[in-house]
């Protein structure tokens, strides 16, 4: 008895059937425009997402400002700590401080904040580098208050205090500008 072959197996061809690649397409939801506007080719990268979508866009600038303030935060920090008196009397222009403790202490906070920008100089997260942005607004406003009221309880002003606050204000306004910046939503193109 001689055994029946089976018919030979048609092979389709729809991977070169350019019509029912559209409707393999179709179907899965790929090739076409979302509702952002974006085109995915493949299912993986819609259900992914583009990871274009979450890279900050930096503002020109950012990077540089974010060294030069480490490095300010840094130099005053170390200042503090080991020169009180200098640091005291290059300010306010007067004789030294009864008290070297409070002006330690002020470089040792201020060299936590230059740690905190040093590592956001590092990171691309948003959160990240506007948090640092805002810490550092938040530590210029404060000390330009506090030297204010200073100045005006001692009635006497110091060039180096005037200086101090003129550019602790300029500081202000610059990380404001980027914190808003980094937040800022990409404009669709």
């Amino acid at each position: 008895m001689a055994a029946k072959q089976p018919p030979p197996l048609m092979k389709k061809h729809s991977q070169t059937d350019l019509v029912s690649r559209l409707k393999t397409r179709k179907i899965l939801g790929v090739g076409g425009e979302d509702d952002d506007g974006e085109v995915h080719r493949s299912k993986i990268s819609q259900v992914l997402g583009n990871e274009i979508k979450f890279a900050v866009r930096e503002p020109l600038g950012l990077r540089v400002w974010q060294l030069v303030s480490a490095v300010m935060f840094s130099g005053v920090a170390v200042m503090a700590l080991a020169f009180p008196d200098q640091l005291f009397d290059a300010i306010f222009e007067e004789e030294s401080v009864s008290s070297k403790t409070p002006i330690r202490l002020y470089g040792g906070a201020l060299l936590s904040i230059a740690l905190i920008l040093w590592n956001a100089l590092y990171t691309a997260e948003k959160a990240i580098i506007r948090w640092s942005l805002l810490a550092e607004a938040c530590y210029f406003a404060v000390q330009f208050l506090v030297t204010t009221v200073s100045l005006a309880e001692s009635s006497r002003i110091a060039t180096g205090a005037v200086l101090l606050m003129v550019s602790r204000a300029l500081f202000i306004l610059i990380s404001i500008y980027y914190y808003y910046q980094v937040g800022r939503r990409p404009k669709k193109v």
